[in-house]
């Protein structure tokens, strides 16, 4: 299904429509009830809700006229001043349509926003509080200054557990009419990393494969590699087989088309599950962040990953 169509289709109406943020909710839905909320501030990863419960909020607030009361602006593409002095000034100043006293303008990854507009958005905030409310969501909050921070009322999302992401899973898998096994609703809880996002975005590449939903499918679509081939990896190095290490390594690198960075995020997850002492575990665990930070300052990732597998293999000697 085209993902335009199955947002349409599964556009937000109701709070329980947000999974795994109970508390969030709570709160919100109180203020909701009131028909009265501060500024508000939505922290937390991708995926997770943030910009479902805004639209959720306008639909309860405006009901059928929550098009004309609420404005909705991706800071990363439009990130300059001249936004914030135009577009959202010209939305703020003027009242809102209905019984509700004020509109609703929602900024989607605010903590794109330069400088400088985030000042101009403080005075905007201030000056336009009886007209208008301001929802702001960002990955990281840290990047939002102080004052902006100050005046809205704080809200940190978590990603979603198991549970949840579980119920979305079958929820999809029941409207679409595909099948999906235990191992791989297993495998997609493991990829995602609680984004219900990027759950969406590999059921529908998988689907287009095949109704039929496998672990296989799940990884191959997710350009992950699986767990027990990355351990298959630690455990050759550690056994002193550097060679054989190195070149299962090469194969399932260029089989899942992953990049250096991608396949080191795997090795740290997959070194807490060996078989040897903490003490261990922890200085590869140092050595792992060693060789990330050289990756991203820009070495050769090829010579950085056997640089880590010969750490592995030291180790390894040394049990």
């Amino acid at each position: 299904m085209d993902s335009a169509i199955w947002t349409e289709k599964y556009r937000p109406q109701e709070f329980s429509e947000v999974k795994g943020q109970r508390e969030i909710v709570k709160r919100i839905k109180a203020f909701v009830e009131l028909q009265n909320i501060p500024h508000l501030l939505f922290a937390g990863p991708a995926g997770v809700g943030k910009t479902t419960l805004a639209l959720v909020i306008a639909k309860k607030l405006f009901k059928d006229r929550w098009h004309q009361n609420f404005l909705e602006l991706n800071a990363s593409d439009e990130r300059g001043i001249d936004i914030i002095r135009n577009k959202v000034k010209d939305f703020a100043r003027t009242r809102a349509i209905g019984d509700v006293p004020f509109k609703i303008i929602y900024l989607d990854e605010c903590d794109a926003l330069t400088r400088e507009a985030q000042q101009a958005l403080r005075r905007t905030m201030e000056n336009y509080t009886q007209n208008c409310r301001f929802i702001l969501s960002a990955n990281y909050s840290s990047k939002i200054i102080d004052p902006i921070q100050s005046r809205c009322a704080m809200f940190r999302f978590k990603p979603l557990g198991k549970e949840e992401i579980f119920t979305i899973i079958e929820h999809i898998e029941k409207e679409e009419k595909i099948k999906i096994n235990e191992k791989a609703k297993e495998a997609l809880y493991d990829v995602s990393e609680g984004d219900a996002r990027k759950v969406n975005n590999i059921l529908q590449s998988s689907a287009a494969i095949s109704k039929d939903i496998t672990e296989e499918t799940i990884y191959s679509m997710a350009s992950v590699a699986k767990p027990k081939e990355v351990d298959e990896v630690l455990k050759l190095a550690l056994q002193n087989k550097f060679i054989d290490a190195r070149n299962k390594l090469m194969d399932i690198m260029l089989n899942y088309g992953l990049s250096g960075l991608d396949i080191i995020k795997q090795i740290q997850k997959e070194i807490l599950n060996l078989d040897t002492d903490n003490e261990k575990k922890m200085l590869l665990m140092e050595k792992c962040g060693e060789i990330e930070f050289r990756m991203t300052e820009g070495s050769d990732e090829f010579i950085q990953l056997e640089a880590l597998l010969s750490q592995f293999v030291l180790y390894g000697a040394k049990k």
